[in-house]
């Protein structure tokens, strides 16, 4: 019996016979690796002036930076900071790196933090909708993706209850994304948006 043949394609055959690409993808992953280094930085700057406007369990934990090869088929990389995770409480702001796709900074509030901020963040919705952040709209808090069944801009005529859903769901998240080709501001960029956040929450 014949045993079945494995086949590559020709776009594959080149890229498994070339080791550059990989060489070429690690170089990236490790610059990036950098730039989250130098954000964790600039974020602790930020948020250090609120140190008496905000819940004190948030500063204990340092900052964390992870990675994974697999978000949806493509690798990542991960800043969580400030984080502060309990089975019911989550405080955290999480930059995204994820290939071939953008940069995202998200703020995800669950348990009491949700309660305690929601009026804040209602208050704010027309400047978070200016600097184009966006609300999520699945039941999944774990989805990072800007699919429509997950992330609606709050400038979206479909999100046509915001204060019903930021008060009804179990968690709020909110994020705001950039292109990839934004590189060279993207540093500057997701430290406004974290500013603006802290701001928010702190005022």
């Amino acid at each position: 019996m014949d045993k079945a043949k494995i086949r590559l394609s020709k776009e594959e055959m080149e890229l498994v016979c070339n080791a550059n690409w990989i060489l070429t993808k690690n170089g990236i992953l490790g610059k990036t690796k950098e730039l989250l280094g130098l954000l964790q930085t600039g974020y602790q700057q930020i948020l250090h002036p609120y140190a008496k406007e905000l819940p004190r369990e948030i500063f204990t934990a340092s900052p964390k930076i992870s990675k994974g090869e697999n978000y949806r088929g493509l690798p990542y990389l991960v800043l969580d900071y400030p984080r502060h995770f309990t089975a019911q409480d989550v405080f955290a702001i999480r930059t995204l790196f994820w290939w071939g796709n953008f940069f995202s900074i998200t703020l995800h509030l669950a348990g009491l933090y949700k309660k305690k901020y929601e009026k804040k963040i209602l208050a704010s919705v027309g400047s978070l909708a200016k600097n184009n952040f966006y609300c999520c709209v699945s039941d999944d808090p774990w989805q990072h993706h800007f699919n429509k069944d997950n992330y609606l801009s709050l400038t979206e005529p479909d999100i046509r209850d915001i204060e019903k859903m930021i008060t009804e769901k179990p968690f709020i998240k909110l994020a705001a994304k950039l292109d990839l080709q934004q590189w060279e501001q993207s540093r500057s960029i997701l430290e406004e948006h974290f500013s603006q956040i802290m701001e928010m929450l702190a005022g």
